[in-house]
């Protein structure tokens, strides 16, 4: 890994060795990951002030629907979340089911110690100086350890600001996976990290290779997918090429979150996905998308509907080729075992 920041930084991709290979009797698995978090104005610069967590009264309704359908989500807070007392005492009835889990979302601009002036190249936490950023996680784990009565071992760095250094202060503060990665994607220009060399599967990384990488799964649709990263990589050169791919169905790239995605993709790429036998699919969403305002992909009341919609039809899809819910504890586990 280079020394510097992550501007630029072209992310390796993991050594065939590194793949996690899930036994026969893993089977076929979903997790959901929420980035739990404060509501702030994805158009605006980025600001310390910007710290209200109301949208977290949206959570417990969400969090039945999925623990009805077996899902037992995995909650990444950060700061404002875990130091709003409301809001912490929230997640705590949450994760009371003994299942469901929470986890760490480093946001640096609302994360203490402010010596930073907040900026889109620091939203990226690889992009701070490697002290400063472990001073935040220090602070972030500390705060979670306080709410919540154990220390977490999942980490997402907000807006995948995953950094050279990053996975070493995780594992030297006791992580064990990580979920920063969000395969296919590219946030060089914007001054983050480059995933483009990362598929979906799960490997082991980090000093040692002592955590689980659990990447968001993105999975290429159309009739071009067999070479879907080269032919992506080459329409972003064209204006516009990417949507022209997409709309005469040769190659879109499909995330796995009901965030800018329809359900009609969405249930493409999982169908995909059970065709090339993947065997582990991860899920994510931004918690102030559950109520209409907060988010540019709930804007009113019919894309909140729209939003819980396509989470029953995405979960009767999973059911129906055969994806089981899994949990943060059951997902380390299986990892363990698959050494």
């Amino acid at each position: 890994m280079p020394p510097g920041g992550s501007q630029g930084w072209r992310v390796p991709p993991p050594a065939p060795a590194q793949i996690i290979r899930w036994p026969a009797d893993f089977g076929r698995r979903f997790i959901v990951f929420v980035d739990t978090e404060e509501e702030f104005d994805w158009n605006a610069p980025f600001s310390r002030e910007a710290r209200s967590v109301t949208a977290i009264a949206a959570l417990p309704e969400m969090h039945r629907r999925f623990v009805d359908r077996g899902v037992f989500p995995c909650y990444l807070c950060d700061y404002p979340v875990v130091t709003d007392p409301w809001a912490a005492d929230t997640l705590r009835g949450l994760i009371a089911d003994g299942r469901s889990a929470v986890g760490a979302q480093l946001h640096p601009w609302v994360n203490p110690p402010h010596q930073e002036q907040p900026s889109a190249h620091l939203s990226f936490a690889g992009n701070l100086p490697v002290a400063l950023e472990a001073r935040k996680l220090d602070v972030l784990t500390a705060a979670i350890t306080d709410a919540f009565g154990s220390a977490p071992q999942a980490f997402r760095a907000g807006r995948y600001g995953l950094g050279p250094q990053t996975l070493a202060l995780l594992a030297g503060r006791g992580y064990r996976l990580d979920t920063s990665v969000r395969s296919y994607h590219d946030y060089s220009r914007q001054g983050g990290p480059d995933f483009r060399a990362i598929g979906p599967d799960a490997f082991r990384t980090g000093p040692e290779n002592r955590l689980i990488e659990a990447p968001l799964t993105t999975v290429y649709t159309g009739r071009l997918r067999s070479a879907g990263a080269r032919w992506h990589r080459m329409a972003g050169r064209v204006p516009r090429g990417h949507g022209l791919l997409s709309r005469a169905g040769l190659l879109s790239r499909v995330p796995l979150t009901p965030e800018g995605v329809s359900i009609e993709q969405a249930t493409a790429a999982v169908r995909l996905a059970a065709q090339d036998d993947m065997r582990l699919l991860t899920f994510s969403f931004h918690s102030p998308s559950l109520v209409p305002g907060h988010t540019p992909y709930v804007r009113n009341a019919d894309d909140a509907v729209r939003f819980r919609v396509w989470w029953e039809v995405m979960l009767d899809q999973l059911d129906q080729l055969g994806f089981r819910p899994l949990t943060l504890a059951e997902l380390m586990r299986a990892a363990e075992e698959a050494r």
